[in-house]
């Protein structure tokens, strides 16, 4: 098997180059991290569901007009997606009060909010991915006005389908990080949605008991981590009823 090119290795994914010019090959690694990498450790099979999860989300997103950079999964752990120029921000819609919100404004997790919040971060490890404003965004040029209207209307619409979907197999979408990236036809910059959407960067709550689904159990030591990704995937109808089957990382990561 001829080795493929290296571009980026991540803290959940590694990036190779693709077969065609302008895509892109995702890994998904089993390594987990929190608290701006500052925790680490592997969730056994992360990487298998964590693609099987996007791949399915990412198609039902295209599927309400909603443009994104995904193309096809490969196999367990990779698929091929178009290589994009990456706005550098984390988008991250808010439904519910938790994690870092309300530890921020001294609220109880659990609240719901009036309406959805969007919040940017700036992406930087160094940092600490801090907030920041659309004032910031526009004065160093990180997306023009036109396009953070574009990614704000994106972001709604995504979180008013998610929401949905998930409420129909009794889960709670309490919060979410977006990526977007500039796809360019013709010379002309489009926006589309980029990296992944799976339990690593959504809070999931079951509706009933609020159980978290999400990687909150990695970041909090509330155990059974596996078993909560599986059940995403089980009630998303896209778990094999013999469960994860995962493969050797030396059979696709060349």
């Amino acid at each position: 098997m001829t080795r493929r090119k290296q571009i980026y290795e991540g803290k959940a994914k590694v990036l190779f180059e693709g077969p065609e010019p302008g895509t892109i090959v995702q890994y998904f690694k089993d390594d987990a991290t929190a608290f701006n990498n500052q925790k680490r450790g592997t969730i056994t099979g992360k990487g298998v569901l964590n693609n099987r999860i996007s791949e399915f989300l990412m198609m039902r997103i295209a599927e309400i007009g909603v443009p994104t950079h995904f193309v096809r999964r490969l196999n367990m752990r990779e698929q091929l997606v178009r290589a994009v120029e990456i706005i550098p921000l984390e988008v991250v819609v808010r439904n519910v009060v938790a994690g870092s919100l309300a530890k921020r404004l001294g609220m109880e997790e659990g609240a719901p909010l009036a309406r959805s919040i969007v919040e940017y971060y700036y992406k930087s490890d160094a940092l600490g991915d801090p907030m920041v404003s659309e004032e910031h965004v526009t004065a160093f040029s990180w997306a023009s006005t036109h396009e953070l209207d574009e990614i704000m209307q994106m972001a709604l619409r995504i979180n008013d389908f998610l929401s949905g979907l998930f409420v129909g197999i009794g889960i709670r979408l309490v919060d979410f990080k977006l990526e977007f990236g500039r796809l360019y036809d013709k010379g002309e910059p489009r926006i589309v949605l980029a990296d992944e959407i799976s339990p690593d960067n959504c809070r999931l709550w079951d509706s009933k008991t609020n159980e978290k689904l999400d990687k909150d159990r990695f970041r909090r030591d509330l155990g059974r981590v596996e078993e909560a990704y599986q059940e995403v995937a089980r009630r998303l109808g896209i778990l094999p009823e013999s469960g994860p089957v995962d493969i050797r990382a030396t059979d696709t990561l060349q």
